[in-house]
């Protein structure tokens, strides 16, 4: 049995002082996929590089205090790689993969095209460039786990307020037809919805910070474990941790009965 967490920290000192790594800690989690550094490497202290009991690998934003992601794992990584091959969006430090025998994780930020029209044709890039990506990690023979912030919410059961977020970003039709495309036609599987086909409320990962979204439970699923057939089914148990708040999103966690296999010298 495997435990894998993806967590948005929404800046990794923020989340810090929250206690992020206390629980973190307390999960004895495999793998933690984390998020929206918002740090550069010199801002990286030796609690955020390896907290007890794991190492990190990284994949720094090169604008300041933006994006950046990371996995931490118990052990050392057999290869580590950063960024998927797409100078622009790779100097956002969006992607980072560690391979562990015949498994590979993955931390993945998507891009949010909510801060203007330029963000989200850059969105629109970012989702023709990724999806051949994606097939191409299908098509290798690994199994894969993306775990990550993908700031799309797939199906009407995926937020609060659908009707009224049809014309914006996280739920247009072009980015919910492409979420579509990675499931239908590259192949992977949204692992929380295999188990929880149909929850709603208690699926949100994210809730805006404006109004009471949180007290009100106005929320989004755009948080997600995406995997290979073979280990999405696997997938036996999954949490959405709302007890403490350590940004704006929820940590997503998912049990896999898994053995990881070593691979032939």
């Amino acid at each position: 049995m495997i435990k894998i967490i993806s967590a948005n920290l929404n800046g990794i000192r923020s989340a810090a002082k929250k206690g992020f790594f206390d629980w973190m800690a307390a999960q004895q989690a495999d793998f933690v996929c984390v998020q929206e550094l918002k740090a550069q490497a010199g801002d990286m202290t030796e609690a955020f590089l390896t907290p007890p009991g794991y190492v990190g690998h990284f994949h720094y934003a090169e604008k300041k205090g933006y994006s950046g992601t990371g996995v931490y794992s118990r052990t050392q990584p057999d290869a580590v790689i950063t960024g998927f091959g797409v100078p622009e969006f790779d100097a956002e430090g969006r992607y980072v993969q560690c391979d562990f025998g015949n498994l590979s994780v993955v931390s993945v930020y998507c891009p949010s095209g909510s801060s203007s029209p330029e963000r989200q044709l850059a969105k629109f890039r970012f989702m023709e460039a990724f999806l051949p990506h994606l097939a191409a990690l299908r098509a290798s023979g690994r199994e894969v786990v993306i775990c990550g912030d993908w700031n799309i919410a797939h199906q009407e059961i995926d937020l609060k307020n659908w009707k009224s977020n049809q014309k914006n970003s996280g739920f247009l039709p072009e980015e919910r037809a492409w979420l579509s495309r990675v499931f239908d036609e590259v192949g992977l599987v949204d692992a929380y919805r295999l188990l929880h086909p149909a929850t709603t409320g208690d699926a949100y990962t994210w809730w805006s910070n404006r109004g009471q979204a949180w007290a009100k439970n106005v929320g989004w699923r755009i948080d997600y474990h995406v995997a290979t057939e073979n280990i999405a089914a696997s997938a036996r148990q999954a949490a959405i941790y709302k007890e403490e708040r350590f940004s704006d999103h929820a940590p997503l966690t998912l049990h896999y009965d898994w053995h990881i296999q070593a691979l032939p010298a």
